[in-house]
């Protein structure tokens, strides 16, 4: 009988250990697709200053696919929940043009890659980043205080008059700085995959 429950126990723990292999397996297999598509994209966003619809229809299906593959189901809620989540927050900025199309839809495919909790962690980096990377273009630009003036006339139209444009500083404005989010964007999500992979 003792014997029985000691190989019991350890087919139990060999079971659970089975499993969480497979986890593992399945969530680096995310991450590594996750970031070779935003490499791809912040390199494409670096070089020509857009994100092409091709890159980001394709993520976001192939983001669907991926967890749908390894998840089953509950892998495809949390896909649609992370690219619907991405496509909710961040469109008040496009309607506002503070930003792209192309970063918003990037930003749903890497939502359908990730799903909504590591995505939110992804866009809050992604958002310092392209602070910070804006905040170094206006030093060297000696465009500081026009940005953070630009900034304070965003915000404060948000406010009251909701989501329309302001000519002056929407991306049509040729005259503005502009920094490539994609770039914020790749960078932000290998920080994430850093700290949730090694807990750095």
């Amino acid at each position: 009988m003792f014997k029985f429950v000691r190989y019991r126990d350890q087919q139990n723990h060999q079971d659970l250990t089975l499993t969480t292999l497979k986890q593992m397996d399945a969530r680096l297999t995310i991450w590594v697709f996750t970031l070779a598509y935003a490499i791809l994209a912040g390199w494409l966003d670096w070089r020509t200053r857009r994100i092409p619809n091709w890159l980001t229809v394709s993520g976001f299906f192939f983001g669907i696919s991926l967890r749908t593959i390894i998840g089953g189901w509950p892998g495809a809620k949390a896909s649609l929940e992370g690219a619907g989540l991405a496509l909710l927050l961040l469109l008040p900025f496009v309607l506002l043009r503070a930003l792209g199309a192309g970063d918003w839809k990037l930003m749903a495919a890497v939502g359908a890659f990730l799903g909504p909790v590591l995505f939110l962690f992804v866009l809050v980096g992604s958002m310092f980043a392209a602070g910070l990377m804006a905040f170094v273009e206006a030093v060297k630009a000696k465009q500081l205080k026009t940005t953070l003036h630009n900034i304070l006339i965003l915000v404060r139209g948000f406010v009251v008059f909701g989501f329309r444009a302001n000519r002056e500083i929407s991306l049509d404005n040729p005259r503005l700085l502009k920094v490539p989010f994609g770039v914020a964007v790749a960078a932000s999500t290998m920080a994430c995959f850093a700290v949730a992979w090694w807990g750095l």
